[in-house]
């Protein structure tokens, strides 16, 4: 594990919240993988997502699982907390067995947070934000090391952020690195923006993995849509919530912070078995005072003002 309470692993991150938050473990217990992945039920063809927010249209070689199966995925297979498992669904590759340490997925989940404008795509410099990601992280290790954490490094961009203003969607991957730890943690991110929402997803893989997973993602992005009357274009200014943040504040995880997320898990891969692992809430105005410090000193007005 990345900290000093749990071993090291190879790691994947899913969801927004940022290095800057301690983390703990949640042990996983023994599961009988083939019975569970027996139990389950995919999909296939064009499934319905968040009670008619969005659509998957998959493609062959995918499949599908409700948020019941997910659950068994996340918990049972996985070894994660209950408290901790609710999503939208799972996506994933039907020619590896979820079991496999040789697999990925794809975790989907919806943020209503309001309509997030993309009007700083073309104004961001995205080795800037990384540069200022990186000396938040930094700043704040003293107090993961106070906390009893090995402290973190954000090696850099494994995918730089691209936006495709087209069909509204953002994508991004980066590299970190926990304490002493040989093995690099993958944070790889997709976004598609809609009239109420983000409907955020989140690859839950290894590093090794990268290149299948960039091979994929066009297939990714292109497999999601959302549903008449809640896509980006039917965005009413009369109407509508607009969101607190923009672009940048998606990369760089400021919703979480000004959200208060506290569903972005920390996924860990150690010993073929994957681990959840929860920000704890007593340190969520920490996060916020990591994150807010990064468009206090260059984001401006553009992107999400300094949470409170």
């Amino acid at each position: 594990m990345a900290t000093r309470k749990a071993k090291s692993g190879a790691a994947v991150l899913w969801g927004v919240l940022l290095v800057a938050a301690p983390v703990f473990a949640q042990e996983a217990s023994s599961p009988d993988p083939e019975k569970i992945l027996s139990s389950l039920h995919f999909k296939t063809g064009e499934v319905a997502l968040g009670g008619g927010v969005a659509k998957v249209a998959l493609p062959a070689g995918y499949g599908y699982l409700d948020p019941a199966d997910s659950k068994k995925v996340i918990v049972d297979l996985w070894g994660n907390p209950p408290e901790v498992a609710d999503c939208l669904g799972i996506v994933a590759p039907t020619s590896v067995s979820l079991a496999d340490p040789g697999h990925w997925a794809v975790v989907f989940d919806w943020s209503e947070e309001g309509y997030v404008k993309d009007d700083d795509a073309e104004k961001i410099n995205f080795d800037d934000l990384l540069k200022q990601m990186q000396a938040a992280v930094k700043e704040h290790n003293a107090e993961r090391v106070k906390q009893g954490y090995d402290p973190v490094e954000l090696l850099g961009w494994a995918v730089a952020p691209r936006y495709d203003r087209a069909s509204h969607k953002l994508y991004w991957a980066k590299k970190l690195k926990f304490g002493d730890s040989e093995h690099v943690t993958l944070n790889y991110c997709i976004r598609a923006l809609g009239r109420r929402g983000v409907l955020e997803m989140n690859v839950v893989g290894s590093l090794d993995q990268l290149d299948d997973i960039v091979r994929a993602t066009p297939e990714l992005l292109g497999m999601v849509d959302f549903l008449q009357g809640q896509r980006y274009v039917d965005f009413n200014p009369s109407t509508d919530k607009v969101a607190a943040y923009g672009l940048a504040a998606l990369v760089a995880g400021a919703v979480a912070a000004k959200a208060g997320l506290l569903k972005g898990l920390w996924l860990l891969i150690l010993a073929a078995k994957k681990f959840i692992i929860i920000g704890a809430i007593a340190l969520v105005a920490f996060f916020r005072k990591a994150i807010g410090r990064i468009f206090t000193r260059s984001q401006g007005p553009t992107t999400m003002p300094p949470p409170s």
